[in-house]
């Protein structure tokens, strides 16, 4: 068994997996998001600041549902995000869909395995045979 300390209320709680936090804030989170989701939804126009005091959700928690890419913004939105490896304005997550591909294509080819290589067997001098010394 596995406890630890909820990171949000505190509370010690059975820890199986993900993050750290208690089922009782697990769910609260979540009522919060839905709660964001739905203003966001309503209010297209709406800043990130205005997004946090009036659902009364801190701007940090906000932001990390734009990163796991939970929300999303229209393209008309004042929120404007930028990718993190090119800077090209993007509604959600951390990077653009050119970058995501660039960076998938480079750990595919990070852990693709070579052909295995054919060695032709070393050709055979005369010279090269085993000698013995005469004492």
């Amino acid at each position: 068994m596995n406890l630890r300390n909820c990171s949000r209320c505190g509370k010690m709680f059975n820890y199986v997996a993900g993050p750290p936090i208690c089922d009782a804030c697990k769910k609260a989170l979540e009522d919060d998001f839905q709660k964001v989701k739905q203003y966001v939804q309503d209010n297209p126009n709406a800043s990130l600041k205005q997004i946090a005091e009036d659902n009364e959700v801190k701007l940090n928690q906000i932001k990390e549902w734009i990163r796991e890419e939970r929300l999303m913004f229209s393209k008309d939105s004042p929120i404007q995000l930028t990718c993190e490896s090119c800077g090209a304005p993007i509604q959600t997550g951390r990077l653009c869909q050119n970058c995501k591909g660039k960076m998938a294509n480079n750990l595919t080819d990070a852990f693709r395995k070579e052909a295995p290589k054919i060695q032709m067997p070393a050709k055979k001098d005369d010279k090269g045979g085993m000698r013995f010394l005469r004492p």
